[in-house]
C-alpha cells in the first residue's frame, strides 16, 4: 500500500488534492482511499489530508503514520510543524516552494533522504500562470505524478478534468503538466549528476 500525506492550509485544495489523487488511482484500476483530519478550523488553519493506494481492497481507516510521500502545499507550515515526521529514506517529499531546499532551511534533509526523491516545485507560480489563481493543490499533483510514478499524469489530468470540466479544469491540467515538465527535468538533472 502507498501512502499520502498532504500537508497544507484551509482554502488550499488540500482536501481537493487527496481526493484528486484517489480518482486518478481508481481510474487506472486500483483500490484507492482518500480522507482529511481537521477539526472546525478556518481559511488558513493547518490542514492534513491523506491518499491511500494499493492493488488490493484498502480496509485500513486510520490517519498515515509513516507515509510514503509527502506533499507540502504551503512552506510556512515547514518549521511550524513536524512534517516530516514518519517518512522513511525512501520517501518521496514534493514542496510547493520557488526556492529550494537549502534555501528553505531544510538541507539536512538532503542527508536523510534520497536527493532525487527531495524536490521543491513553484507550483503556486504556476497556478497563477495557468490558472489565474494561487492555488496549488492540482498543479502538485501533476509534479508528485512525475516524481513518484505511482499514479500517471494523464490519470491526473483525468480526475481534474472530471472534478473542474471546462475551462478551469483545463487551465489546471496545464498547470499540472507544466508542474510535472519541472519535476522531470529536476530529477533528471539529479540523476544525471
Amino acid at each position: 500500500m502507498f501512502g499520502v500525506r498532504i500537508h497544507g492550509r484551509g482554502g488550499q485544495g488540500v482536501v481537493t488534492a487527496a481526493e484528486l489523487l484517489s480518482v486518478a488511482a481508481f481510474d487506472e484500476g486500483r483500490h484507492a482511499q482518500a480522507f482529511p483530519t481537521f477539526g472546525s478550523e478556518r481559511t488558513g488553519a493547518p490542514v492534513v489530508s491523506f491518499c491511500r493506494i494499493d492493488d488490493r481492497p484498502i480496509r485500513v481507516r486510520e490517519p498515515i503514520a509513516e507515509p510514503d510521500a509527502l506533499i507540502v502545499q504551503d512552506p510556512t507550515l515547514l518549521h511550524q510543524v513536524d512534517l516530516f515526521s514518519g517518512l522513511g529514506a525512501n520517501a518521496y517529499v514534493l514542496i510547493n516552494s520557488s526556492r529550494g531546499i537549502a534555501e528553505l532551511g531544510l538541507a539536512e534533509l538532503s542527508g536523510r533522504f534520497r536527493r532525487e526523491r527531495l524536490l521543491t516545485v513553484p507550483a503556486t507560480a504556476l497556478a497563477r500562470e495557468h490558472v489565474g489563481r494561487p492555488l496549488p493543490n492540482a498543479v502538485l499533483l501533476g509534479g508528485f505524478a512525475a516524481l513518484a510514478g505511482v499514479v500517471s499524469i494523464d490519470a491526473v489530468a483525468a480526475a481534474i478534468r472530471g472534478r473542474f470540466p471546462g475551462p478551469v479544469g483545463e487551465a489546471n491540467v496545464a498547470g499540472a503538466e507544466a508542474a510535472g515538465g519541472y519535476v522531470r527535468g529536476e530529477v533528471g538533472g539529479l540523476v544525471g549528476a
